[in-house]
């Protein structure tokens, strides 16, 4: 049993690897946000370095929440799912308690934690990640087949959504939405059940914003901004003549005129508008390729985990990729004139303070799937008496890693193993306890 012992420990002793492209593209946004917020913001304070100091201590704090997610089992998070729905919930309320809440503008989106405004929403796309991929885990066959499991994870999008328009906040109830609907058809989802609620939420969601007067004014102002480009037209007039100055190669870092007083929040919600005139149509095709690079490897991170039965970790990665393509492609899409305005960060790169924390958060998230789905098919090509790295295949003169594994769990006697038929396989992270299920043929 010494020897059983042993090889069991090994195997538990091979770690994984973060993805290297996916911390690469990681690494190059977030350094080409420090660059931008220092140049956008330059001109709009007192003092030249304000929003950039203030978005340092923001990345620095994320990248140590980055790194804690990193370092935490994904079956441990996968234990306080239900927490995490009620923590949706309760951060979307309290916003609307006098004295913690505070209203900007009019719309109460914000916390008052004294040293800084915390929005409540940035997290709650995290936490409703998680939570739902862990529902997906759980009715993964009946979201499937019957309605109530489909549409339970629909009832508890819309109720969130309602307590978003309640604050205002039209644009990340429109993203929550779609996170939920990707990450339903991911997750296998019936197609023609999928249809009735999507139309009906789609045209909900329309008459919302046809019918309330601030939202139909963006819209009409889209259309053609240049019929009041002082009133309703102003930041998108503004933001196409920053794109056009650009040209092919822009007017160099730091030259940018639009940012001086004319391009309203030209470090949040207009970043990419200052870039395309620094940095031209070029500078602006490589920031879109490495959001290509980081969503791409996100959604095939997830495939590979799906593949090796490791569903929770699977989803999380597409739940994360949907959320970081969709909102960037919303905010590049109205910096460019094609989408109204709708008030999002692009991810990595704007300034911010729980924008930049919880998109960290979910970095830190998406590396821990890698790293883990590395880990899993190390161990796995272990146990299949497949050679790891430079080490040849270990003979079968005894017990085969995965016979090991299962010997140590209790699960059949060490010495009722004789040579393990070539197929088997290893289920991850999923609703159970995380365990070695190892397939046996037929023992003579």
């Amino acid at each position: 049993m010494n020897d059983l012992s042993r090889q069991a420990t090994r195997l538990e002793a091979i770690g994984g690897r973060f993805d290297p492209w996916l911390l690469g593209a990681i690494i190059a946004l977030t350094g080409v946000g420090v660059v931008m917020v220092a140049s956008s913001s330059i001109a709009l304070m007192s003092s030249p370095f304000y929003y950039l100091n203030r978005h340092l201590i923001f990345l620095a704090v994320g990248i140590g929440l980055a790194i804690l997610a990193m370092r935490t089992e994904l079956k441990s998070i996968e234990q306080y799912n239900q927490i995490l729905l009620l923590g949706c919930f309760a951060l979307l309320v309290v916003v609307f308690i006098p004295g913690l809440g505070s209203s900007v503008n009019g719309a109460r989106r914000w916390i008052n934690l004294g040293i800084s405004k915390f929005q409540t929403v940035e997290a709650v796309k995290v936490l409703y990640i998680v939570w739902l991929s862990s529902y997906l885990v759980r009715f993964r066959d009946e979201v499937n087949a019957t309605w109530p499991a489909m549409l339970k994870p629909q009832g508890v999008a819309g109720a969130l959504v309602v307590l978003l328009l309640l604050q205002p906040d039209f644009g990340s109830s429109t993203l929550l939405l779609g996170i939920t609907a990707g990450m339903l058809v991911l997750g296998g989802v019936n197609m023609l059940r999928m249809s009735m609620p999507a139309v009906i939420g789609l045209a909900a969601m329309s008459a919302l914003a046809i019918f309330e007067p601030y939202r139909l004014r963006r819209i009409t102002s889209f259309m053609d901004p240049w019929a009041d480009q002082q009133g309703d037209g102003y930041q998108l007039t503004n933001a196409l003549m920053a794109v056009g100055r650009g040209e092919w190669t822009g007017v160099g870092l730091g030259n940018s005129v639009q940012k001086l007083y004319y391009l309203p929040e030209a470090h949040t919600d207009f970043i990419f508008s200052v870039t395309a005139e620094e940095f031209g149509f070029l500078g602006t095709c490589v920031i879109i390729a490495l959001y290509a690079v980081l969503v791409g490897r996100a959604f095939w991170i997830g495939m590979r985990c799906v593949e090796m039965k490791r569903h929770f970790s699977g989803y999380i990665a597409f739940g994360i990729a949907l959320w970081i393509s969709m909102q960037s492609f919303v905010s590049i899409g109205v910096n460019l004139g094609i989408l109204p305005t709708k008030g999002l960060t692009l991810p990595l790169i704007s300034s911010g303070g729980s924008s930049v924390l919880m998109t960290c958060v979910a970095m830190g998230l998406l590396l821990r799937v890698s790293y883990e789905l590395e880990r899993a098919e190390r161990r796995q090509a272990v146990r299949m008496g497949a050679a790891d790295g430079d080490e040849p295949a270990p003979a079968h003169t005894g017990p085969s890693a995965s016979e090991v594994a299962a010997a140590v769990q209790g699960s059949v006697p060490p010495n009722a193993y004789r040579d393990p038929a070539p197929n088997s396989s290893a289920r991850g992270t999923s609703r159970m306890q995380q365990r070695i299920e190892p397939t046996f043929g037929r023992m003579g």
